[in-house]
Formats: C-alpha cells, sequence, structure tokens
C-alpha cells in the first residue's frame, strides 16, 4: 500500500448560510454545522483510504465565532494521521461575509473515520500518511496523543498504558 501525501486528500467544502441553516437569532444552528464538518472529513478519508470511511469519533467541537445568516463558510479537511484502519482528519471552518470580507476562522475538530472493505464492510488497512510541512508535521505527532485520549476517554485502553500522554505530563 503507498503511503500518501497530505495534500493528495485535502477537501475543500463551500456553503451559503440560508434561513433554515439558522437558530431564530440567524445564527447557523451546530447541528448543521457538524454535519457539514462529518461530510467534508468523510469525503477526505475516503480520498486518503480509497474506500468507504465511517464516522468513529469526533473530538472536542470548538464554536469560536459565530456564524451568521448569509455568510459563506469553507470547511477544510486534512488527514493528520493513519493508524491501521484509521485516519484523524482535521477539519477547521472559516467563515465570511458574501463578498469575502470579515474572513475568520470560526471552528475546528479532529475526526476518526475507519476504512471498510467493499464486500463485507469490515475495517481495512489504511495507507500511511507522508507529513511535508512544519505545521503537517506537528499535527501527525500530536496525532497519538489525541488517540490515545481518545482510546483512554472511551475505555478502550487503560491509562497507564497512554505512554504518549504521560510523556506529555512528564515533561511538564
Amino acid at each position: 500500500m503507498k503511503e500518501k501525501k497530505v495534500s493528495d486528500s485535502k477537501t475543500i467544502m463551500t456553503e451559503m448560510i440560508m434561513p433554515n441553516d439558522t437558530n431564530p437569532l440567524g445564527n447557523l444552528m451546530g447541528g448543521n454545522l457538524l454535519r457539514w464538518m462529518d461530510v467534508v472529513g468523510g469525503i477526505c478519508a475516503g480520498k486518503h483510504c480509497e474506500a468507504h470511511t465511517v464516522t468513529a469519533s469526533i473530538d472536542h467541537v470548538s464554536f469560536h465565532k459565530p456564524i451568521h445568516v448569509g455568510d459563506v463558510i469553507t470547511l477544510e479537511a486534512t488527514v493528520t494521521r493513519a493508524f491501521n484502519t484509521s485516519v484523524e482528519v482535521y477539519v477547521e471552518v472559516f467563515a465570511a461575509n458574501v463578498k469575502g470580507f470579515e474572513n475568520r476562522r470560526s471552528n475546528h475538530a479532529y475526526f476518526t473515520f475507519v476504512a471498510l472493505d467493499d464486500t463485507n464492510r469490515k475495517p481495512i488497512a489504511v495507507p500511511k500518511v507522508i507529513p511535508l510541512t512544519r505545521d503537517e508535521e506537528s499535527l501527525y505527532e500530536s496525532a497519538m496523543r489525541r488517540r490515545e485520549l481518545r482510546l483512554v476517554l472511551s475505555g478502550r485502553m487503560q491509562p497507564s498504558n497512554a505512554t504518549k500522554l504521560k510523556e506529555l505530563f512528564e515533561n511538564v
């Protein structure tokens, strides 16, 4: 299985916020945003894995700045790291007015997707990631700590076995 560069699967999606996407205050509802984040992340994961993928987890989702009716959002998804049968995808959301002004980073989250075979819908091995830039390398290196934290919080790993998390706290 051939390794892939982060840029090979980068996915960008754009949406305009319409009245039916918002709450009574005219702000984008979080559930609608999460759906779009899941879609762009799933496309990115599928491109990297060259397979259908399913969402396994979503880490902490930040809601930094409101997105208003009439705004245009751009969602950018990149694979940060591949594990055995899963990939971590970082999704960032940027909002601007329709003229492209007042651009702001409004949200971000880490998603985990599992690749499935076409016949039995069972997990399959995924290609490794080649980080090339300093930012890609940083996200790649920190992905193992995020993975261990996810596994500990889900009860699938004992905290005593989370070596990368231990290293983080030992260096404080």
